[in-house]
């Protein structure tokens, strides 16, 4: 048996002097939820994602295209963690519009892929408005990312 003792104790202690090991010192649990992202920072994030997705795909780059749609879904979770109202919505969202342009870019099925890509983006600004975020609404920009290569690879 093995004893470890270099493990903070975290029993029946209340939240706020819990505390977990830094390479700088300790920090409460509370200070480690603040640290947490916040919707906005994960969003902005997503938009990123969602935005180099469309145009991987138009470029016909359907690895980097999915990569990006699985990006979103992995954001998309972290989000109903820190944000568990959100998380049935986010579910939803998964199965109706996250899995459909997946399996578009898997298929390298360009129409598909823009039907979906137009419907999650509709649904997102309807799920901005259900959150009272109405002044939030998502548009694919005008011109594609600078910063990959998002053309199909020879």
């Amino acid at each position: 048996m093995v004893l470890v003792t270099h493990l903070p104790t975290i029993g029946l202690m209340p939240d706020d002097a819990k505390t977990a090991p830094t390479k700088r010192g300790e920090l409460t649990l509370a200070e480690i939820a603040e640290l947490l992202p916040g919707t906005g920072e994960i969003m902005a994030s997503v938009g990123e994602c969602w935005w180099k997705c469309a145009y991987a795909a138009r470029g016909g780059n359907w690895q980097l295209a999915a990569y990006f749609v699985r990006r979103v879904r992995g954001l998309q979770r972290k989000l109903s963690v820190v944000r568990p109202k959100y998380s049935g919505d986010l579910a939803a969202f998964e199965e109706e519009h996250i899995d459909p342009a997946l399996a578009a870019c898997d298929a390298k099925d360009q129409r598909t892929f823009e039907r979906a890509f137009a419907a999650a983006t509709d649904k997102a600004n309807e799920l901005h408005v259900k959150w009272a975020k109405s002044y939030i609404h998502w548009t694919l920009p005008d011109e594609p990312p600078k910063d990959l290569e998002l053309s199909s690879q020879p």
